[in-house]
């Protein structure tokens, strides 16, 4: 799937391509949306792992989100499913051809409400790809209305004020045991751009929670999903980089214990160093606790809250083939006369 990714001189990256490659068609979406810089990091992320666009599946929903792969990767395939519904898209495609990268990209809505049940078994068997949440708590494509994940005690024009609790993803993410969950800001693209190539190395779920500013409907100052406030109250866990599998890993000018290394499947390596706190991103319960306390001190904590690079794939739980399933011929898809045969004895002997 990952090509070597030594960006060459010039404008080709590794797989020969350049930055104009990975682009999609001109945004619709409005002029500051949060959702036109996360398909930009988007865009940089893949050019710079040198990923081949036609290898890369998109998969959405419904809503404001669910129209952003529309403008990153013209030449990837893109499946859009019904509201709430792009986890079963993207597991029939997937589990079709498992040589195919999956990226879906989903808001607020499409998860945390109508399609949270199957955000929910999605996370729990550990489907490889990436999940990607742009998180606004609005429902901009509708004209504003309160999302699930807006905070308690909002208070929006044309809705009143939002009396009932927000659905933390990460938390939910957490929970239902996903074996990747990060949380990023659409206004701290560095960060982000970081975290996107860690989800994309990643062999399993990776579920980016990224508060995505709706800059129509939902910017108000003291809004936890404006661009003010995330700049304000953002907290990062670490100063995040990614490190390819080819390159020597060398860390200089830290002190002993400053900085933790991740080692992903491929090779590759999240090296998180140190700012103001120390964090283990392999346990569970400390990432629970981290958002716990980010909620009680109203701060908007960022960075890689939680990986477990080993955890069992849904792919590695069915005997699948080298060769994808969707181009098997009949004969190696059908048992045989003789293999029947055998299976109803054997049944009829219980």
């Amino acid at each position: 799937m990952m090509v070597n990714s030594e960006i060459k001189t010039g404008n080709e990256n590794s797989a020969g391509l350049t930055r104009a490659d990975y682009r999609g068609r001109p945004s619709t979406l409005c002029q500051g949306c949060g959702h036109n810089s996360i398909s930009s990091q988007i865009v940089a992320a893949c050019y710079e792992l040198g990923l081949v666009p036609e290898k890369i599946a998109k998969f959405s929903g419904i809503g404001c989100s669910s129209k952003s792969p529309t403008y990153f990767l013209s030449r990837s395939f893109g499946f859009n499913g019904l509201h709430g519904r792009m986890p079963s898209v993207a597991l029939g495609g997937l589990f079709a051809d498992i040589t195919v990268k999956g990226l879906g990209v989903s808001g607020d809505g499409d998860t945390a409400s109508i399609g949270m049940g199957q955000f929910k078994h999605l996370a729990r068997r550990n489907m490889p790809m990436v999940y990607i949440v742009e998180n606004n708590g609005v429902y901009g494509l509708t004209k504003g209305q309160f999302s699930a994940t807006a905070e308690e005690g909002l208070l929006l024009k044309r809705q009143g004020i939002n009396t009932y609790l927000p659905v933390d993803i990460c938390m939910e993410a957490l929970v239902t045991n996903a074996s990747f969950v990060a949380r990023g800001f659409a206004g701290d693209p560095k960060q982000l751009k970081n975290l996107l190539k860690a989800a994309l190395s990643h062999d399993g779920l990776a579920i980016l929670d990224i508060i995505s500013p709706c800059v129509t409907f939902h910017n108000k100052e003291n809004s936890y999903h404006s661009y003010l406030w995330g700049k304000e109250h953002e907290i990062q866990l670490h100063d995040i980089e990614f490190v390819q599998a080819r390159d020597e890993i060398t860390i200089e000018d830290f002190e002993p214990g400053s900085s933790k290394e991740v080692s992903l499947h491929d090779g590759t390596v999240v090296l998180m160093k140190k700012l103001d706190k120390d964090y283990d991103p392999t346990n569970r319960y400390e990432a629970l606790r981290i958002l716990e306390e980010a909620e009680r001190e109203n701060t908007l904590i960022t960075g890689l809250l939680f990986v477990d690079p080993n955890a069992k794939t849904l792919f590695d739980r069915y005997c699948l083939p080298d060769e994808p399933l969707n181009r098997l011929e009949p004969s190696k898809l059908r048992p045989s006369a003789d293999a029947l045969n055998k299976l109803n004895q054997s049944l009829f002997m219980k």
